[in-house]
């Protein structure tokens, strides 16, 4: 079949003729100011990249559809669930988080694990990672934690000694390091990995009760991760590998799936159980809240255009519906207000007129103007509220439930005081209970190697206190980890018996 000829044009609709060729003062004369296409390529090739992302910079991105599959109206009255069988358009985005976005997709790092439901509410972001917790509890470390990860401000290398400063300083973090040293912290591919919305978020049934929940994307394709030594050889061998795996399976029509499952704590239970549950370096043992399942996650449709869809992609856990709210968790809470704002800074005030980003059903408010606005802009309505104009109205059954937060008093509180201060517990279940003696032995091999890289002054004293850290989570581990490094075990055993604060 013939395709349709369809003219060259400037970006404003302009016929034109010459797009190899500039226009020039004679065949080797200079080039004349007035070749306006030289200079619409030109400039529009300079723009061609907008900032990268601070965080989770390298991405892949495909469609899909999330499909009800068991009733959880008793706990939440989102639309999204309110029928079994019924389906939502979906968007993920799969991301390393440390790199650039040029960075191997087999880097020792967690993934990100962004999910955007297209509701009839409006669009739900759900924004988590490949592991159920997170390095830091508070907000106001993160900037302090992401430089660790990025590269020293002198030699503009990714730096050990960094790292390892920094979490061996803050043992809040070793529940999440010591995942992220185990070959968890290397996955095969996107399509086998579990997703979490890691942090606690809210549920509101229709009687107005709140649930607090967690929420859980279970592989169907099975965990598959790379050893240390297979993820190095995947660097070189094939830095996108994950993309292109992802792009190849869902082409050939192996659509992976994932199965949403939710924890749920009645509101009451916050107050007196063991572990603060807002605390996102912890997870509900599943013993205590057992996984209910919600439905299937399948993605089937690569996007047509990478940079549209997946480079402009905006995610914001201030976007939840109705039926689903937040939670006192301090770092969802910074969230809020830097998700946004990010998004604002690299695309635009408007980002969320970028098709991948606009909510497909009706969207009425009194934003205006502003950068890359490319709708009617409101036409000639009323640019204010309330007005005598417009029949815009304020549905109030959509009205939030009031969050109890039992007269407490604003303060600067220290996110590690006692009774928020167990760094070591849940680490220890982990390694000892629940990895396997292989896991085991590749995590111990993964710290060494890490650890080794830790150099300069301080480099003794980083390495013996994230070494009591280790020996307090287990002490096989700290053993282990010590002769690893050629560490003198009965030197690191003394300092710590003489000063367990630097544990």
């Amino acid at each position: 079949m013939n395709k349709k000829k369809i003219k060259l044009t400037s970006a404003s609709g302009i016929p034109y003729t010459e797009h190899e060729n500039s226009l020039t003062v004679g065949n080797r004369g200079p080039i004349l100011l007035q070749d306006y296409i030289l200079h619409e390529k030109m400039a529009h090739f300079n723009r061609e990249r907008i900032p990268e992302r601070v965080v989770h910079a390298k991405g892949t991105g495909v469609f899909g559809k999330f499909t009800v599959t068991h009733d959880i109206t008793k706990y939440t009255k989102a639309k999204l669930f309110n029928t079994i069988g019924k389906e939502t358009k979906v968007f993920v985005r799969f991301s390393t988080v440390g790199g650039e976005k040029g960075s191997a997709d087999s880097e020792r790092d967690p993934r990100g694990f962004a999910v955007k439901f297209y509701t009839e509410d409006g669009n739900w972001d759900l924004t988590g990672n490949n592991t159920p917790v997170f390095f830091i509890k508070d907000p106001k470390k993160f900037s302090d934690f992401i430089h660790t990860q990025k590269r020293d401000p002198k030699t503009n290398c990714k730096s050990a000694t960094m790292m390892w400063d920094f979490w061996s300083l803050n043992p809040e973090s070793l529940h999440q390091v010591l995942i992220l040293m185990s070959d968890r912290g290397t996955p095969f591919s996107y399509r086998n990995m579990h997703g979490f919305g890691s942090h606690t978020y809210s549920f509101i049934n229709a009687k107005n009760e709140i649930f607090w929940v967690k929420f859980h994307f279970i592989t169907n394709q099975g965990i598959r991760n790379f050893n240390n030594q297979e993820a190095l050889e995947m660097k070189g061998k094939d830095p996108d590998h994950a993309q292109r795996d992802m792009v190849d399976a869902v082409t050939k029509g192996f659509f992976p799936t994932w199965t949403l499952k939710v924890q749920i704590m009645p509101e009451k239970d916050a107050r007196t159980y063991r572990w603060n549950p807002f605390d996102l370096t912890k997870v509900w043992p599943h013993k205590d809240y057992p996984m209910i399942e919600v439905g299937e996650l399948e993605l089937n449709k690569i996007p047509e255009n990478y940079f549209r869809d997946v480079e402009q992609a905006a995610f914001a856990p201030a976007n939840v519906v109705d039926g689903i709210s937040y939670s006192p968790d301090k770092m969802l809470q910074g969230r809020l207000l830097s998700y946004p704002d990010a998004q604002r800074y690299r695309l635009g005030v408007n980002f969320e007129q970028i098709p991948v980003n606009k909510c497909p059903f009706a969207v009425n408010n009194y934003h205006r103007d502003g950068t890359m606005r490319t709708d009617e802009n409101g036409g000639s309505s009323a640019n204010y509220y309330p007005n005598s104009f417009d029949e815009i109205y304020v549905d109030e059954k959509y009205k939030q439930t009031s969050m109890l937060l039992d007269g407490m008093i604003a303060d600067w509180y220290d996110r590690n005081a006692e009774g928020e201060h167990d760094h070591y517990t849940q680490p220890g279940i982990l390694f000892y209970r629940v990895m396997t003696e292989k896991e085991k032995k590749n995590t111990i091999h993964n710290i060494v190697e890490s650890m080794k890289g830790i150099s300069g002054p301080k480099r003794s004293t980083i390495i013996n206190r994230q070494l009591c850290h280790w020996f307090r989570v287990d002490e096989k581990l700290g053993m282990e980890v010590a002769i690893g490094l050629g560490v003198d075990v009965d030197e690191v055993m003394t300092g710590l018996k003489r000063h367990p604060e630097m544990a």
